[in-house]
């Protein structure tokens, strides 16, 4: 168990080191970011209602990207959870399921861009039957 719990601990220091070179050598500065993406995005509906876009699309040169891939790591879920929290804490509401993409784009900063939209959840019945 002590081998499995090491090797757990190599691959999340690997994915912290691949963070702070997205982010710098601030490895905090991209979930802030994206915190503040859900911030700046947020609609207030009424006093107990504010709704939060539900959707973000991480771009990060490719090269960071193609690194991050070839190490298996999960930077997607890890956005994902780290949003997931924030929002529970300001109970915030997500327009539809959240999900957190992560791609390979050329940025300007040569680091990461973040983007996020309102997108609600369609069940499949919802469109009617297809007729063939």
């Amino acid at each position: 168990m002590g081998l499995l719990k090491q090797m757990e601990q190599a691959v999340e220091e690997c994915e912290s080191a691949l963070i702070a070179k997205i982010a710098g050598n601030d490895p905090v500065e991209l979930c802030d970011d994206l915190r503040r993406e859900c911030d700046d995005h947020a609609i207030v509906c009424s006093q107990h209602r504010v709704l939060v876009p539900n959707e973000y699309t991480v771009e990060l040169a490719p090269e960071v990207h193609d690194e991050l891939a070839a190490q298996g790591g999960q930077i997607g879920q890890r956005l994902t959870d780290v949003l997931a929290q924030h929002a529970a804490k300001r109970e915030y509401e997500w327009a539809g399921p959240l999900t957190v993409h992560v791609t390979a784009a050329p940025v300007p900063n040569g680091r990461y861009r973040i983007t996020s939209s309102a997108r609600t959840h369609i069940p499949a019945g919802a469109l009617g039957a297809r007729t063939g």
